[in-house]
């Protein structure tokens, strides 16, 4: 990544902070729970259905939206009030050195809501090291929402700020969206500090284990071809400019 500085597109759960310790716990029974209320279905029935519509669209959401008619932006406040949040914040102080000091313009994208967003980002101090912010209320397209890994929402934010896909580089915890950004043109880094729950954190549904042989389609591999490169801290990124 020689030349001119890259414009960043930065994930934030599990890629900034450690989530699993943080949110992931309370916020995915939280999303449980509404199912249960709303769709009047047992607890294990409502986690299963979450997790499938997860996995399926990449953001349990779209599932609830597009089967159920929930509003989006009852879910959202309901499922991510975590009144102990800020308390269970953490971050490497390294890699809040690095975003400070890195060249290029920094974007946090991420498919989380926006009070949210804001609540972790001025927990961890981060607020004024970036350019922008795209939440999950940003990725909306003829009144549909389109997060991660919608490839149509990539296109439309990198043609809303008028940047060509070589430019960009996303930074992620998450497969299959650099995948998505991938196949566009971007350039993908695999973060994978907080994926094992070293940080004492908890995994999310067994997805992206760092310790174990990632699979991608039906083959075993510990870098896919649509990774860029592979970190565990943000202090490598200035290497791979």
């Amino acid at each position: 990544m020689r030349g001119k500085s890259p414009v960043w597109f930065f994930d934030l759960d599990n890629t900034l902070h450690d989530a699993s310790h943080a949110a992931f716990g309370a916020t995915n029974r939280a999303m449980t729970e509404y199912i249960v209320e709303h769709l009047c279905m047992d607890f294990d029935a409502a986690s299963a259905l979450r997790q499938h519509y997860w996995h399926h669209y990449g953001a349990t959401l779209l599932g609830l939206v597009r089967h159920h008619g929930v509003r989006p932006a009852h879910f959202l406040e309901q499922t991510h009030r975590l009144p102990e949040l800020e308390s269970k914040l953490r971050m490497s102080a390294h890699d809040r050195a690095v975003l400070r000091r890195l060249p290029g313009r920094k974007f946090i994208l991420t498919n989380a809501p926006r009070d949210y967003t804001l609540r972790v980002m001025g927990g961890l101090r981060l607020l004024g090291e970036f350019d922008g912010i795209l939440s999950i209320e940003d990725m909306t397209m003829f009144g549909q929402h389109r997060p991660k890994p919608d490839a149509r929402m990539f296109r439309h934010v990198l043609a809303r700020l008028k940047l060509r896909p070589e430019q960009c580089v996303l930074v992620e915890d998450t497969l299959m969206h650099q995948k998505a950004a991938h196949g566009l043109g971007m350039r993908t880094v695999w973060m994978r500090r907080y994926l094992d729950g070293r940080f004492r954190g908890t995994l999310r549904d067994g997805i992206n284990s760092g310790r174990k042989v990632t699979k991608v389609g039906v083959h075993p591999c510990h870098i896919p071809p649509y990774v860029y490169a592979r970190i565990n801290s943000l202090k490598t990124l200035r290497a791979l400019r």
